[in-house]
């Protein structure tokens, strides 16, 4: 996925922060390029916003290989490695470092003037730039935060290779990436327009809040629109009816994309007995529109035909309905690239969780009313991926058999009741908060396949 601009890589990020919005937070930039991104960060969480500069120190003979990187609060970080590699001198580092850091006080007073920063000491930092490449910048730019009393560090970036994000865990308290890549390139290759940024973009920001309609007031809770679930409000998406090829047969599928999804929650139903499939159902068509609304797309995917419904055991073949979701995800990654997360129902709960324990690149796990008790123990202990069991108070045996099947994972999970609600999501009063619970479930979870916690 190539974002638009910055402006739009802000916007998509910014919805990855959702759970700081009403927090005590302050977004700050790396200058320049950072800002625009920052901006609209902050713009969503109604965050105060300022600038953070950081300067790489470069090879003086391959000024574009960055051997470490020296910021505000006298912060530097070197990369021995490159060092070594390179042979470097003590003098010629020492006089890169001189330059560098005559440079970091220039910019800042150019950038800031006569402003004292924003006070970060005691608070929520979250740190953005339009992309990394080495992580050897976004590192010493957690450290001067770091060094300035922020309690909380979380770095924020659009587009990343994994190798760099590894590398910040020791200096960020979370890590969110919307584009973990195993090779990145340039990071101005994943942009469409990416221009130059002037100086005025930069000194052009304040640190205060900047809010948009609905975003809530520091230490207030948001504002939704209602019937939106929580988030953000996209404008209607047409759904298509798609037929997935799974094997020997062909999956009905009902697939959604609002304009600049940040990732894709297939929702499988396997029972399909009676003619209750997920296409049809009011209950799954009315979470997948919820999450749709709050910029994410769905696929509805039956994972059994209406022919093979006559077969009272088939929804049961929980490995048959896993080597099914499991080529409508490949189906899925193929049209629209984007990360993966998983709502399953029924007999498609378990199948979910047989599939994740196989496929490192699913992300979050939904299952909602479902019957993760028929994956075997073994699976269950192998689930890697944040696993999220939904179940309606009054819907006292499946509650029994989702703490059970609780009690074999391993990976982080959670077993949220909703108090007065029967079977879900077929139960009308509980839909809003089944929808609420995944889009907060997933957008919390969205990089974890790349082992960075998020937030």
């Amino acid at each position: 996925m190539r974002f638009v601009d910055r402006t739009e890589a802000g916007r998509l990020l910014a919805r990855r922060l959702e759970h700081l919005r009403g927090r005590d937070v302050v977004v700050l930039g790396l200058a320049p390029g950072g800002m625009p991104v920052a901006r609209e960060v902050a713009r969503h969480l109604g965050a105060a916003l300022d600038v953070l500069v950081v300067r790489a120190l470069g090879v003086p003979w391959q000024p574009e290989l960055a051997f470490g990187a020296v910021g505000e609060q006298g912060v530097r970080v070197l990369d021995e490695d490159v060092i070594r590699h390179v042979a470097l001198a003590p003098e010629d580092q020492r006089a890169v470092e001189r330059a560098e850091r005559a440079e970091v006080a220039r910019l800042t007073r150019r950038y800031r003037g006569e402003r004292a920063p924003e006070p970060v000491a005691g608070r929520t930092v979250v740190v953005t730039d339009e992309g990394m490449a080495d992580g050897v910048t976004a590192s010493a730019a957690c450290r001067a935060v770091r060094a300035r009393g922020a309690v909380h560090v979380l770095l924020a970036v659009p587009v990343a290779p994994e190798r760099a994000l590894a590398r910040l865990h020791p200096v960020a308290d979370q890590v969110v990436c919307l584009q973990p890549l195993r090779h990145l390139g340039s990071v101005g290759a994943w942009y469409r327009s990416f221009p130059r940024i002037e100086d005025d973009t930069v000194t052009g920001a304040r640190a205060r809040p900047i809010r948009e309609p609905g975003a809530p007031a520091a230490g207030g809770a948001p504002t939704v629109p209602p019937g939106a679930a929580g988030g953000e409000v996209h404008a209607e998406a047409e759904a298509v009816e798609r037929d997935v090829p799974a094997g020997p047969v062909r999956l009905r599928a009902r697939l959604t994309v609002p304009d600049a999804a940040y990732g894709l929650v297939v929702l499988a139903h396997g029972d399909c007995l009676g003619g209750a499939t997920a296409c049809d159902c009011p209950g799954h068509r009315h979470v997948a529109a919820l999450l749709v609304r709050a910029g994410l797309a769905a696929l509805l995917l039956d994972l059994v035909t209406r022919e093979e419904a006559r077969d009272r055991h088939l929804p049961f073949d929980i490995v048959l309905l896993a080597r099914r979701l499991r080529a409508a995800t490949r189906w899925a990654r193929d049209e629209i690239r984007l990360p993966v997360a998983y709502f399953g129902s029924g007999t498609a709960a378990a199948a979910a969780l047989e599939a994740v324990a196989l496929d490192p690149g699913i992300r979050a796990v939904v299952c909602c009313g479902g019957r993760p008790d028929l994956a075997s123990p073994a699976t269950l202990a192998a689930v890697h991926v944040p696993t999220l069991l939904a179940v309606g108070s009054r819907d006292a045996r499946v509650l029994c058999l989702n703490r059970l099947a609780a009690d074999w994972m391993h990976c982080e999970h959670r077993v949220a009741v909703l108090p007065g609600a029967g079977p879900v999501p077929e139960d009308p009063a509980a839909r809003d908060e089944v929808a609420r619970l995944a889009r907060e479930w997933v957008t919390a979870h969205l990089g974890a396949a790349t082992g960075t916690p998020v937030g």
